[in-house]
C-alpha cells in the first residue's frame, strides 16, 4: 500500500511538472516574443521640419497598425545631409514607442532603433534598416523586433 501511494504521489508530481512546463506560462513569458519586422510608411507630406510625420501603410507586427504615425522631433539637415532625429511611433490609444532614426538624405539609406514603449508597445525594441521607396511612395523598414517586458514593471 505504501508503495502504491508513493507511486501515486510521484505520478501526480510528474503530471503537475509536465503541465507547468508545456502550457502554463507566466504572463511575462507569453508576452516576450521576437521576429522579423517589415513596415512600409508613406512620407509624401514630410518636408523635413521638426514635428512632421510619416504614416504606416503596411506592417507585419500587429501592434503597429496601418495608420500609425512616426513623428520626427528634429529637422532634417542637421547635421548636413542627414535626418538624425528622435522619433515617436504613435499607434494611437496611448500605444507609443520611442527611438531614433538616422537617414542619409542623399541615398535614402538609414537605420532606426527603438528602445521601449507604452501601452501595447511596452518593452518594444527594434533595429531596422531604412531604404527609399521602390514604388515612389512607401519607404521600407526591414529588421528585427522584440517585446521584452522589464522584470518588476507593472503594465
Amino acid at each position: 500500500m505504501t508503495k502504491f501511494l508513493g507511486s501515486l504521489a510521484l505520478a501526480g508530481f510528474l503530471a503537475l511538472a509536465l503541465s507547468m512546463s508545456t502550457g502554463a506560462t507566466s504572463a511575462s513569458a507569453q508576452s516576450a516574443r521576437s521576429g522579423d519586422l517589415h513596415v512600409l510608411k508613406n512620407c509624401t507630406t514630410f518636408t523635413g521640419a521638426a514635428g512632421e510625420y510619416c504614416t504606416i501603410t503596411s506592417s507585419n507586427v500587429p501592434e503597429i497598425k496601418v495608420g500609425s504615425k512616426v513623428f520626427y522631433d528634429q529637422a532634417a539637415g542637421t547635421p548636413a545631409g542627414l535626418l538624425d532625429s528622435n522619433v515617436v511611433l504613435d499607434a494611437g490609444g496611448g500605444n507609443r514607442a520611442v527611438g531614433r532614426c538616422t537617414v542619409d538624405l542623399g541615398t535614402g539609406l538609414g537605420l532606426c532603433t527603438f528602445s521601449d514603449g507604452t501601452g501595447q508597445l511596452t518593452g518594444f525594441q527594434a533595429r531596422v534598416d531604412v531604404t527609399p521607396p521602390t514604388d515612389g511612395v512607401n519607404w521600407h523598414w526591414k529588421g528585427t523586433y522584440s517585446f521584452r517586458p522589464e522584470v518588476g514593471r507593472r503594465d
